[in-house]
């Protein structure tokens, strides 16, 4: 879905109101006015059918933006109790997602559906098409019998009126792995047994009723009680807001981080190391090799791919690599991940090394609230620069790139890329375990989210601006083997 709808719109403003009342004289009686602060008592009600009900979804967003769980939401509980809980919490909550029933629409089941386009033709190629019999002509129309019928979507694509759609339920149709579910309401709940935090559900629901468990409160607490707050920031961060990712680094130190390192430092040795690992594979016969870098893909290889595990590259991920850097520098700093996706959620969670998390949409929460305009702000350069394809490690291709210039041609590479993980590429992924060969090539990169890193759901650019912006400031940069692969610090 396009990052700039109305969803997003009302999701970061109600972001950039609970930091606001953070930073105020009362968090918890401020962060229990935004409710009627935005929707005072005689106001257009934009969404809802009444503006209590408009209330009550924006209390439910605040609750998840403090990192609290709406699965155990008491409504006769005040949000400012709820606020004063998330100052005081010293541990985050395990599950890093959670449903907003008052915004989820309850949709109807997903099936296929006749519309009134239907002509009751002769050449009945609906009823034809269908092997499972679900498809019979009653007064002269089609009609499905759905304890028969198994979505297959035949009959849609003979139809030639197109009279026959597909409904589909948005969050449900998005989720490869069927973790999204829907309760005796009719709402959606998640499985989490079977979730991979891919975060596709996040980014579909129109209604924005699946919502990610914020870490920002604790962030800005730790900020607060003067601890060193070390940003890392991911590579795709690069094209994410207008400047440059130096005046980036600016923004982020005058928002209260003590320092910044890029994750693309990281990026730089899960290369090397990768790049040696699939040289010594292929020595002893593998016939493939996948990347490990995605945290959704390692998220769906140990719940439902465990098949592929013997494929998939050891090598941690650039956060792995980078963090370990940081906590050997600084080790009693703060670590906060900036970053893309809801997957890193998870890995950061079962990361020592990483304390929280920071999406680049609540970074820029943060920056509104703050009245910190990236463009303006005087650049600020790193202590260590990193490769060119380091910094293209959140572009589709970008990792089995840097794999390829880390070999330096010493192995044959025949990269192939899954550009995002559904229920086909799923099934390819399987069928390469099942064969123990891909005959695509020999270095499968999986991507998660579709055009790699800059697609995922907690990015604030579209796709296609994002990777420009990326391969415009990194055309310049040093290549890996030119590129410092240690701190000033550290050597």
């Amino acid at each position: 879905m396009d990052k700039n709808n109305q969803t997003a719109h009302l999701k970061r403003e109600i972001l950039v109101r609970t930091i606001k009342a953070f930073f105020s004289d009362n968090f918890e009686e401020n962060t229990r006015l935004i409710p009627y602060d935005m929707r005072p008592k005689g106001s257009e009600v934009p969404y809802r059918c009444c503006i209590h009900k408009e209330r009550d979804v924006i209390r439910h967003r605040i609750i998840a933006n403090l990192g609290l769980s709406m699965e155990n939401f008491d409504e006769r509980e005040l949000i400012s109790n709820y606020a004063k809980q998330a100052s005081e919490r010293k541990e985050l909550e395990k599950e890093v997602l959670t449903v907003l029933e008052s915004a989820c629409q309850a949709c109807v089941p997903s099936r296929m559906f006749v519309t009134d386009l239907c002509q009751g033709c002769v050449a009945r190629p609906c009823v034809e098409s269908c092997k499972f019999g679900a498809i019979s002509i009653q007064n002269g129309r089609s009609v499905i019998d759905g304890s028969k019928c198994k979505n297959c979507t035949k009959c849609m694509q003979v139809c030639p009126y197109h009279a026959i759609v597909k409904i589909v339920v948005p969050c449900e149709d998005a989720c490869p792995v069927g973790a999204i579910e829907k309760d005796s309401s009719g709402h959606a709940t998640i499985d989490f047994d079977k979730c991979i935090t891919c975060g596709k559900c996040v980014a579909s629901c129109p209604f924005g009723a699946i919502h990610e468990k914020s870490q920002i409160i604790d962030i800005l607490n730790r900020m607060k009680e003067g601890k060193k707050v070390i940003a890392m920031i991911a590579p795709s961060i690069a094209g994410q807001l207008p400047g440059t990712i130096y005046q980036l680094h600016t923004a982020l130190l005058k928002s209260g981080f003590s320092e910044v390192v890029e994750v693309a430092q990281g990026a730089d040795i899960t290369a090397v190391n990768e790049a040696e690992e699939f040289a010594e594979r292929l020595e002893e016969g593998a016939k493939f090799m996948t990347t490990s870098c995605c945290a959704g893909y390692n998220n769906l290889i140990a719940t439902h791919l465990p098949e592929i595990k013997p494929f998939v590259s050891t090598t941690k991920t650039p956060l792995y690599y980078t963090a370990e850097l940081v906590k050997k520098q600084s080790p009693d700093a703060i670590t906060v991940f900036v970053s893309p996706c809801v997957a890193k959620r998870r890995e950061s969670q079962e990361n020592p090394n990483v304390d929280y998390l920071l999406s680049y949409e609540e970074m820029g929460a943060l920056f509104i609230a703050k009245q910190i305009d990236v463009a303006e702000l005087e650049p600020t350069p790193f202590k260590t620069e990193s490769s060119r394809e380091a910094r293209n490690f959140g572009l589709l291709g970008g990792v089995a790139k840097s794999v390829e210039v880390a070999d330096q041609g010493k192995t044959e590479i025949k990269p192939h890329i899954i550009n995002g993980l559904n229920k086909q590429s799923i099934r390819e992924l399987k069928n390469y375990a099942k064969k123990g060969e891909c005959e695509c090539g020999n270095l499968i990169e999986v991507m998660c989210c579709e055009g790699g890193c800059i697609g995922g759901n907690g990015c604030i650019n579209n796709i296609k601006t994002a990777s420009k912006a990326i391969q415009e400031f990194t055309k310049n940069c040093k290549p890996l083997r030119e590129a410092p692969q240690k701190s000033e610090d550290e050597e």
